[in-house]
């Protein structure tokens, strides 16, 4: 796309001018809404809208993000309650693609004050595909249009790492592996925008690149993935570096780097034990086996990271210490069974994780990235900087009292020194 200049102007003009592009629906493409206005709140965490037709007419389809689940609502064309409704929360960001005589023009609108807002416009240099009749521009409306691909299977990321085969076709016994993968990116994504939106990340520079750390990152699907998505698609300037304990994956991942011609690095060593020369502004820790999550989180911490994002992976610790200690009354029918006690002790180990995290300064989600299908360990730590460590109050307590009523030492507590 090519960009416009950008303006200073009052909200409620820009909101306006959006809204009848979002209202027509052979002018709208796409309207995406995140991120949060300083000292705000929002009900949402993220919001889409697009026009889609159905049996029963063309509809305004909106899907709003909580913390957990998406909701999705078609209203017919017209009815522009929700749309209002929806206008009406304090967003950070609203990015809207419309078609603006034939060509497809992104407008971007950055909320600084509930009062101001900068606004981007930038234009794609060709028209979008016409009708076959007239040729005249449209809008892609189908309600059952296949997902949208951050990296397509035939990505030159996914044939270096063996998803896809030389010709880019996805492997079926790597299906499950490329939906975590895409699945992740989106996250990823996401959180970076909702850490810029509320000024906790800085915008990377050619001079200083967006740093990435991977901590656990085996044979470096996601690091690979994450570092070719932001570059390549978002234009990211990115370096990232892997740490895992084993030697051969970091011999394979450089050579993977090599081949793609990636600025990345892959470093020998346990979680632990890993120092980096310059402190990451985004820590992955994804499926790093028991307490290695723990050191991960607690170097992200140390780092005092900006973002972080962990999947756990296996949760022994604190299943052992459930094991070997009564059971606070009247919760034995929890742990009385084996299979109960494991699950519990995963939701108990990533609470835990999660107020910990708070108490170190983090603004917490705790949501599902992947569908459990493709997946057992789909639980994802998603935690942005927004100051100093927490000191007493509310969450502490609620720490303390849990950690005391189960008789529980939690790895990533005295790593932290609480």
């Amino acid at each position: 796309m090519s960009g416009g200049e950008r303006t200073s102007e009052p909200l409620l003009r820009a909101l306006n001018r959006m809204r009848s592009q979002i209202r027509d629906p052979e002018v709208l493409v796409k309207a995406i809404a995140s991120g949060k206005q300083r000292g705000t709140t929002p009900e949402w965490r993220r919001a889409e809208i697009r026009y889609v037709d159905l049996k029963a007419g063309t509809h305004l389809q909106i899907t709003t993000y909580d913390a957990t689940q998406a909701f999705t609502a078609n209203h017919p064309v017209g009815d522009l309650e929700a749309l209002d409704a929806l206008l009406d929360v304090p967003f950070g960001r609203w990015t809207v693609t419309a078609l603006v005589d034939g060509i497809e023009t992104e407008t971007t609108i950055e909320a600084k004050t509930p009062h101001t807002a900068l606004v981007t416009t930038a234009t794609k240099a060709a028209a979008v595909a016409g009708d076959a009749e007239s040729g005249e521009p449209v809008v892609d409306r189908s309600h059952d249009q296949p997902k949208e691909r951050l990296l397509p299977e035939d990505d030159a990321v996914f044939i270096a790492l063996g998803l896809s085969d030389k010709d880019g076709r996805l492997k079926p016994s790597r299906q499950a592996k490329y939906r975590q993968v895409e699945e992740f990116l989106r996250q990823l994504s996401a959180a970076i925008d909702d850490a810029w939106a509320a000024k906790k990340l800085r915008r990377p520079t050619a001079e200083e690149p967006l740093r990435i750390v991977d901590l656990g990152c085996g044979n470096g699907y996601l690091t690979f993935a994450a570092q070719r998505y932001l570059t390549e698609v978002r234009g990211l300037p990115v370096v990232v570096t892997g740490v895992d304990v084993k030697e051969q994956s970091a011999r394979h991942n450089t050579k993977v780097a090599e081949k793609l011609g990636v600025h990345a690095e892959f470093v020998v060593g346990t979680i632990d034990g890993v120092q980096l020369e310059q402190a990451p502004d985004v820590v992955l820790a994804l499926h790093a086996c028991d307490t290695a999550t723990d050191d991960a989180l607690a170097h992200a911490i140390a780092w005092e990271a900006p973002l972080v994002l962990a999947a756990p992976c296996c949760h022994h610790d604190i299943a052992a210490q459930l094991r070997r200690t009564p059971t606070p009354s009247p919760y034995a029918m929890i742990t009385r069974h084996g299979i109960l006690r494991e699950r519990f002790a995963d939701t108990m180990t990533d609470a835990v994780r999660a107020s910990l995290l708070r108490l170190s300064g983090y603004k917490v989600d705790v949501v599902q990235f992947v569908e459990s299908q493709h997946t057992p360990r789909n639980t994802l730590l998603r935690a942005v900087r927004t100051g100093g460590p927490v000191k007493g109050g509310s969450v502490k307590k609620e720490y303390d009292e849990l950690i005391a009523a189960w008789a529980i030492k939690p790895k990533l507590g005295e790593l932290l020194g609480l």
